[in-house]
Protein backbone atom coordinates (compact mmCIF):
# COMPACT_ATOMS: atom_id res chain seq x y z
CA UNK A 1 0.00 0.00 0.00
CA UNK A 2 1.79 3.00 -1.49
CA UNK A 3 1.44 6.69 0.71
CA UNK A 4 0.33 7.99 -2.31
CA UNK A 5 -2.64 6.18 -2.53
CA UNK A 6 -3.88 6.59 0.96
CA UNK A 7 -3.26 9.98 0.50
CA UNK A 8 -5.52 10.11 -2.48
CA UNK A 9 -7.92 8.03 -1.02
CA UNK A 10 -8.21 9.80 2.03
CA UNK A 11 -8.80 13.45 0.31
CA UNK A 12 -11.25 11.71 -2.04
CA UNK A 13 -13.47 10.12 0.70
CA UNK A 14 -14.93 11.96 3.06
CA UNK A 15 -16.88 10.62 6.39
CA UNK A 16 -20.37 10.89 5.83
CA UNK A 17 -22.86 13.21 7.71
CA UNK A 18 -25.90 11.70 9.75
CA UNK A 19 -29.25 12.53 9.25
CA UNK A 20 -29.50 14.62 11.89
CA UNK A 21 -26.72 16.90 10.65
CA UNK A 22 -27.75 17.10 7.70
CA UNK A 23 -31.50 18.17 8.65
CA UNK A 24 -29.76 20.58 11.22
CA UNK A 25 -27.98 22.26 8.27
CA UNK A 26 -31.26 22.53 6.31
CA UNK A 27 -33.01 24.35 9.18
CA UNK A 28 -30.29 26.20 10.41
CA UNK A 29 -28.40 27.24 7.10
CA UNK A 30 -31.44 27.67 5.09
CA UNK A 31 -33.95 29.06 7.27
CA UNK A 32 -33.87 32.67 5.86
CA UNK A 33 -34.76 30.79 2.94
CA UNK A 34 -38.55 32.21 3.20
CA UNK A 35 -39.68 30.00 0.02
CA UNK A 36 -38.02 27.33 1.24
CA UNK A 37 -39.75 26.69 3.97
CA UNK A 38 -42.92 27.60 3.12
CA UNK A 39 -42.74 24.97 0.38
CA UNK A 40 -41.55 22.27 2.66
CA UNK A 41 -44.65 23.35 5.32
CA UNK A 42 -46.88 23.15 2.08
CA UNK A 43 -45.94 19.40 1.07
CA UNK A 44 -45.64 18.32 4.49
CA UNK A 45 -49.02 19.22 4.84
CA UNK A 46 -50.34 17.91 1.28
CA UNK A 47 -48.48 14.62 2.33
CA UNK A 48 -50.39 14.77 5.87
CA UNK A 49 -54.02 15.41 3.94
CA UNK A 50 -53.17 12.47 1.97
CA UNK A 51 -52.52 10.25 4.37
CA UNK A 52 -55.23 11.20 6.62
CA UNK A 53 -57.63 12.15 3.78
CA UNK A 54 -60.54 8.92 5.03
CA UNK A 55 -60.64 10.75 8.68
CA UNK A 56 -60.68 14.38 8.01
CA UNK A 57 -62.56 14.44 4.42
CA UNK A 58 -66.42 15.80 4.82
CA UNK A 59 -67.58 13.00 2.97
CA UNK A 60 -66.62 9.48 0.87
CA UNK A 61 -67.22 11.01 -2.42
CA UNK A 62 -66.87 7.62 -4.21
CA UNK A 63 -69.54 5.89 -1.69
CA UNK A 64 -72.84 6.03 -3.21
CA UNK A 65 -74.68 5.97 -0.05
CA UNK A 66 -73.23 9.64 1.05
CA UNK A 67 -73.57 10.76 -2.29
CA UNK A 68 -77.15 13.00 -3.78
CA UNK A 69 -76.98 13.29 -7.50
CA UNK A 70 -79.63 16.64 -6.68
CA UNK A 71 -76.29 18.31 -5.29
CA UNK A 72 -74.65 17.83 -8.63
CA UNK A 73 -72.37 20.98 -9.95
CA UNK A 74 -73.19 23.12 -6.63
CA UNK A 75 -70.92 26.22 -6.58
CA UNK A 76 -68.44 26.58 -4.14
CA UNK A 77 -70.03 27.41 -0.72
CA UNK A 78 -72.99 25.82 -1.16
CA UNK A 79 -75.03 24.22 0.87
CA UNK A 80 -76.41 20.75 0.08
CA UNK A 81 -79.44 18.66 0.26
CA UNK A 82 -78.00 16.79 3.32
CA UNK A 83 -77.03 20.28 4.77
CA UNK A 84 -73.42 20.09 4.29
CA UNK A 85 -71.55 22.63 3.31
CA UNK A 86 -69.60 21.98 0.17
CA UNK A 87 -66.85 24.58 0.57
CA UNK A 88 -65.10 23.84 -3.18
CA UNK A 89 -68.52 23.06 -4.58
CA UNK A 90 -69.44 19.82 -6.06
CA UNK A 91 -69.09 17.92 -9.60
CA UNK A 92 -71.73 16.54 -11.84
CA UNK A 93 -72.38 13.69 -10.06
CA UNK A 94 -72.88 15.19 -6.51
CA UNK A 95 -69.50 14.45 -5.11
CA UNK A 96 -68.07 17.24 -2.45
CA UNK A 97 -65.24 18.80 -4.65
CA UNK A 98 -63.15 19.24 -1.13
CA UNK A 99 -63.09 15.11 -0.01
CA UNK A 100 -62.30 14.78 -3.76
CA UNK A 101 -59.58 16.04 -4.04
CA UNK A 102 -58.09 14.76 -0.29
CA UNK A 103 -58.87 11.82 -1.94
CA UNK A 104 -57.04 12.25 -5.22
CA UNK A 105 -53.79 13.27 -3.53
CA UNK A 106 -53.19 9.78 -2.03
CA UNK A 107 -53.33 8.23 -5.81
CA UNK A 108 -51.37 11.13 -7.46
CA UNK A 109 -48.65 11.20 -4.85
CA UNK A 110 -48.54 7.52 -4.57
CA UNK A 111 -48.39 6.53 -7.84
CA UNK A 112 -45.79 9.44 -8.29
CA UNK A 113 -43.64 8.80 -5.73
CA UNK A 114 -43.50 4.80 -5.92
CA UNK A 115 -43.14 4.80 -9.64
CA UNK A 116 -39.86 6.69 -9.16
CA UNK A 117 -38.33 5.04 -6.10
CA UNK A 118 -38.27 1.81 -8.07
CA UNK A 119 -37.48 3.55 -11.47
CA UNK A 120 -34.95 5.26 -9.40
CA UNK A 121 -33.29 2.08 -7.91
CA UNK A 122 -33.55 0.15 -11.27
CA UNK A 123 -31.58 3.48 -13.44
CA UNK A 124 -29.13 3.75 -10.33
CA UNK A 125 -28.23 0.36 -10.26
CA UNK A 126 -27.85 -0.09 -14.11
CA UNK A 127 -26.05 3.44 -14.26
CA UNK A 128 -23.22 2.78 -11.99
CA UNK A 129 -22.72 -0.80 -13.44
CA UNK A 130 -22.65 1.26 -17.20
CA UNK A 131 -20.09 3.95 -15.90
CA UNK A 132 -17.64 1.58 -13.88
CA UNK A 133 -17.48 -0.88 -15.94
CA UNK A 134 -18.29 0.61 -19.28
CA UNK A 135 -17.21 -1.76 -22.00
CA UNK A 136 -19.58 -3.95 -24.10
CA UNK A 137 -21.51 -3.62 -20.81
CA UNK A 138 -21.72 -0.18 -20.23
CA UNK A 139 -21.98 0.31 -24.23
CA UNK A 140 -24.91 -2.35 -24.24
CA UNK A 141 -26.95 -0.29 -21.19
CA UNK A 142 -26.93 2.91 -22.45
CA UNK A 143 -27.85 1.93 -25.96
CA UNK A 144 -30.89 0.37 -24.65
CA UNK A 145 -30.97 3.71 -22.73
CA UNK A 146 -30.72 6.04 -26.17
CA UNK A 147 -33.63 3.58 -27.27
CA UNK A 148 -35.72 4.25 -24.79
CA UNK A 149 -35.20 8.38 -24.16
CA UNK A 150 -36.05 8.27 -28.27
CA UNK A 151 -39.77 7.25 -28.13
CA UNK A 152 -41.87 10.21 -25.95
CA UNK A 153 -42.91 9.13 -22.64
CA UNK A 154 -46.43 9.57 -23.23
CA UNK A 155 -46.16 6.99 -26.16
CA UNK A 156 -44.78 4.13 -24.37
CA UNK A 157 -47.28 4.87 -21.50
CA UNK A 158 -50.11 4.93 -23.73
CA UNK A 159 -49.10 1.47 -25.97
CA UNK A 160 -48.53 -0.25 -22.23
CA UNK A 161 -51.38 0.88 -20.80
CA UNK A 162 -53.91 -0.08 -24.31
CA UNK A 163 -52.38 -3.36 -23.57
CA UNK A 164 -52.24 -3.68 -19.43
CA UNK A 165 -55.54 -2.26 -19.51
CA UNK A 166 -56.55 0.52 -16.56
CA UNK A 167 -55.22 0.17 -13.21
CA UNK A 168 -52.99 1.52 -10.23
CA UNK A 169 -50.64 -1.21 -10.82
CA UNK A 170 -50.43 -0.90 -14.18
CA UNK A 171 -50.06 3.21 -15.38
CA UNK A 172 -46.93 2.72 -12.20
CA UNK A 173 -45.43 -0.39 -13.96
CA UNK A 174 -45.96 1.81 -17.41
CA UNK A 175 -44.31 5.09 -15.45
CA UNK A 176 -41.52 3.04 -14.20
CA UNK A 177 -40.62 1.69 -17.87
CA UNK A 178 -41.05 5.61 -19.00
CA UNK A 179 -38.37 6.76 -16.47
CA UNK A 180 -35.89 4.27 -15.78
CA UNK A 181 -33.88 5.41 -18.19
CA UNK A 182 -33.36 8.87 -16.86
CA UNK A 183 -31.98 8.02 -14.01
CA UNK A 184 -29.35 5.60 -16.00
CA UNK A 185 -28.42 8.58 -18.15
CA UNK A 186 -27.76 10.98 -15.17
CA UNK A 187 -25.81 8.33 -13.09
CA UNK A 188 -23.99 7.44 -16.10
CA UNK A 189 -22.91 10.97 -16.91
CA UNK A 190 -21.48 12.03 -13.19
CA UNK A 191 -20.38 8.23 -12.72
CA UNK A 192 -17.87 8.56 -15.72
CA UNK A 193 -16.24 11.86 -14.88
CA UNK A 194 -15.90 10.60 -10.85
CA UNK A 195 -14.97 7.04 -12.03
CA UNK A 196 -11.07 9.09 -13.73
CA UNK A 197 -10.81 10.66 -10.00
CA UNK A 198 -7.53 9.54 -8.02
CA UNK A 199 -9.57 8.42 -5.32
CA UNK A 200 -10.97 5.73 -7.44
CA UNK A 201 -7.98 5.00 -8.30
CA UNK A 202 -6.21 4.74 -5.03
CA UNK A 203 -9.47 2.43 -3.99
CA UNK A 204 -8.47 0.03 -6.72
CA UNK A 205 -4.83 0.45 -5.49
CA UNK A 206 -6.36 -0.45 -1.84
CA UNK A 207 -7.57 -3.15 -2.94
CA UNK A 208 -11.02 -2.50 -2.07
CA UNK A 209 -14.17 -4.68 -3.43
CA UNK A 210 -15.57 -3.35 -6.85
CA UNK A 211 -19.35 -3.41 -4.78
CA UNK A 212 -17.41 -0.93 -2.44
CA UNK A 213 -16.23 0.97 -4.69
CA UNK A 214 -19.27 1.44 -6.57
CA UNK A 215 -21.84 2.05 -3.53
CA UNK A 216 -19.68 3.62 -0.88
CA UNK A 217 -17.59 6.18 -3.16
CA UNK A 218 -18.86 5.85 -6.81
CA UNK A 219 -22.62 6.50 -5.54
CA UNK A 220 -22.40 9.52 -2.77
CA UNK A 221 -21.12 11.75 -5.84
CA UNK A 222 -24.06 10.93 -7.88
CA UNK A 223 -26.88 11.65 -5.72
CA UNK A 224 -26.91 15.49 -6.12
CA UNK A 225 -28.04 15.51 -9.91
CA UNK A 226 -29.90 12.51 -9.04
CA UNK A 227 -32.20 14.27 -6.68
CA UNK A 228 -32.71 17.29 -8.91
CA UNK A 229 -33.46 14.79 -11.64
CA UNK A 230 -35.94 12.69 -9.30
CA UNK A 231 -37.51 15.83 -8.07
CA UNK A 232 -38.53 16.98 -11.87
CA UNK A 233 -39.34 13.16 -12.28
CA UNK A 234 -41.38 12.83 -9.77
CA UNK A 235 -43.28 15.79 -11.11
CA UNK A 236 -43.59 14.93 -14.58
CA UNK A 237 -45.09 10.93 -13.36
CA UNK A 238 -47.67 13.03 -11.82
CA UNK A 239 -48.26 14.69 -14.65
CA UNK A 240 -48.42 12.30 -16.98
CA UNK A 241 -50.43 10.06 -14.63
CA UNK A 242 -53.03 12.83 -14.18
CA UNK A 243 -53.18 13.19 -18.67
CA UNK A 244 -53.49 9.67 -18.84
CA UNK A 245 -56.13 9.18 -16.46
CA UNK A 246 -57.31 12.58 -18.88
CA UNK A 247 -57.43 10.67 -21.65
CA UNK A 248 -59.61 7.59 -20.08
CA UNK A 249 -56.78 4.89 -20.34
CA UNK A 250 -55.13 5.73 -16.84
CA UNK A 251 -56.92 5.03 -13.43
CA UNK A 252 -60.49 4.02 -13.38
CA UNK A 253 -62.85 5.66 -11.81
CA UNK A 254 -62.98 3.40 -8.51
CA UNK A 255 -59.40 5.06 -8.27
CA UNK A 256 -59.94 8.56 -8.09
CA UNK A 257 -57.15 11.03 -8.70
CA UNK A 258 -56.14 14.57 -9.62
CA UNK A 259 -56.55 13.61 -12.95
CA UNK A 260 -59.97 12.20 -12.94
CA UNK A 261 -61.52 14.72 -11.30
CA UNK A 262 -59.86 17.17 -14.13
CA UNK A 263 -61.23 15.60 -16.81
CA UNK A 264 -64.63 15.55 -14.87
CA UNK A 265 -65.02 18.81 -15.28
CA UNK A 266 -63.40 19.76 -18.57
CA UNK A 267 -67.03 19.43 -20.60
CA UNK A 268 -68.54 21.89 -17.99
CA UNK A 269 -66.14 24.68 -18.73
CA UNK A 270 -67.59 26.86 -21.15
CA UNK A 271 -70.52 26.32 -19.34
CA UNK A 272 -69.27 28.56 -16.70
CA UNK A 273 -68.71 25.63 -14.14
CA UNK A 274 -65.14 26.24 -13.87
CA UNK A 275 -64.96 25.14 -9.86
CA UNK A 276 -65.05 20.85 -11.27
CA UNK A 277 -61.47 21.32 -12.99
CA UNK A 278 -60.36 24.52 -11.33
CA UNK A 279 -59.79 23.45 -7.53
CA UNK A 280 -58.60 20.06 -8.74
CA UNK A 281 -55.87 21.58 -10.50
CA UNK A 282 -54.90 24.38 -8.08
CA UNK A 283 -53.97 21.43 -5.95
CA UNK A 284 -51.86 19.45 -8.75
CA UNK A 285 -49.86 22.81 -9.33
CA UNK A 286 -49.43 23.43 -5.26
CA UNK A 287 -48.44 20.00 -4.80
CA UNK A 288 -45.61 19.87 -7.75
CA UNK A 289 -44.37 23.21 -7.23
CA UNK A 290 -43.64 22.53 -3.31
CA UNK A 291 -42.48 18.90 -4.01
CA UNK A 292 -39.28 20.38 -6.84
CA UNK A 293 -38.98 23.43 -4.00
CA UNK A 294 -38.08 21.26 -1.29
CA UNK A 295 -36.47 18.99 -3.03
CA UNK A 296 -33.83 21.72 -4.78
CA UNK A 297 -32.74 22.33 -1.12
CA UNK A 298 -32.16 19.20 0.08
CA UNK A 299 -30.23 18.78 -2.95
CA UNK A 300 -27.42 20.85 -1.08
CA UNK A 301 -27.57 19.59 1.99
CA UNK A 302 -26.90 15.80 0.63
CA UNK A 303 -23.88 17.17 -1.99
CA UNK A 304 -21.19 15.20 -0.55
CA UNK A 305 -18.44 18.23 -1.87
CA UNK A 306 -20.44 20.43 0.76
CA UNK A 307 -20.26 18.43 3.63
CA UNK A 308 -18.38 20.27 6.56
Amino acid sequence: MSGDARSSYDQGIKPPISIESRFRRFVVDYADNKVAVVALFIFLSTIMLAIFAPWISPQNPYDLAQINIIDGRLPPGSQGMSGMTHWLGTDDQGRDLLSGIFFGLRISLAVGVVSNLIALLIGLVLGLIAAYFRGRTGSLIMRIVDLQMSFPAILIALILLAVLGRGMEKVILALIVTQWARFARVVYATGLGEREKEYIEAAKCLALSRTRIIFRHLLPNCLPPLIVVGSVTVALSIGLEATLSFLGVGLPITEPSLGLLISNGFQFMLSGLYWISFFPGMALLIAVGSLNLVTDQLRDVLNPRLQK
